[in-house]
């Protein structure tokens, strides 16, 4: 679906700044009353534009590879191949855009999950006009700094190493499966037998409620309980 931007472009139209230092925003959300009123926000400001917006992530990815934003505000929920795989696709197509999560998910595996894909902001719908907008501006600064805007409790969560029901010779089997080692080289590397770690992964399937080892990585980053960076396809040997 084509959508005009507050500027007057259609999609798939480059918007061009009226100022060389502004910040172009693209804007993503399925609910059109809230997207226009981030757009308003925006709008408020000397030093930011919306170059566009979006209601899909099909859209959103087919209009940032045109426009080439400096920040995208991104909704979780919208239709499309969901918010991870959208912002990982950004982050690997436009790595100079800046991916800013806001949802109305005040969830720390959420935050986790989003500041893994590669966003740079994670901030929450009840949050401040500010928050959002120092967010926004992050985008200037070439660096590895993150804003997160959620509730004094999601960080004291954030804080909190998660309880694990793998014992930890278990994680470790599975850390070494989240890298793409076979049943061999982990047994190699551990210094055990092949049939112990088959024993192992048995346990973690059953500790985790899955069948597989691809459902047991994903089922154990969502718990936060191993890191998806430096993640490879698990070998089944």
């Amino acid at each position: 679906m084509a959508l005009a931007s507050p500027l007057g472009c259609r999609f798939g139209e480059h918007c061009v700044s009226t100022g060389d230092r502004r910040i172009r925003v693209l804007i993503a959300d399925d609910h059109t009353l809230f997207r226009e009123g981030i757009a308003e926000i925006l709008a408020r400001e000397k030093d930011l534009e919306v170059a566009g917006e979006a209601d899909s992530g099909r859209g959103l990815l087919a209009i940032a590879r045109k426009i080439h934003p400096d920040a995208i505000i991104v909704d979780v929920e919208m239709p499309g191949p969901g918010a991870e795989a959208t912002v990982r696709e950004i982050v690997s197509e436009l790595p100079d855009t800046r991916v800013i999560i806001l949802t109305m998910h005040d969830d720390p595996g959420l935050v986790e999950k989003m500041l893994a894909a590669g966003a740079r902001a994670y901030v929450i719908k009840g949050a401040t006009r500010e928050a959002l907008l120092a967010a926004v501006r992050g985008a200037r600064h070439d660096d590895q700094h993150v804003v997160v805007s959620v509730s004094r409790e999601t960080v004291i969560r954030l804080r909190e190493p998660p309880e694990s029901p793998l014992s930890p010779r278990e994680l470790e089997v599975l850390t070494a499966v989240s890298a793409g080692l076979s049943n061999a080289q982990i047994a190699a590397r551990l210094f055990i037998t092949e049939g112990t770690v088959k024993r192992h992964l048995t346990n973690v399937y059953v500790k985790l409620d899955v069948t597989t080892r691809m459902n047991a990585i994903n089922k154990a980053i969502e718990m936060g309980l191993i890191k998806p960076r430096g993640f490879r396809h698990p070998k089944h040997y």
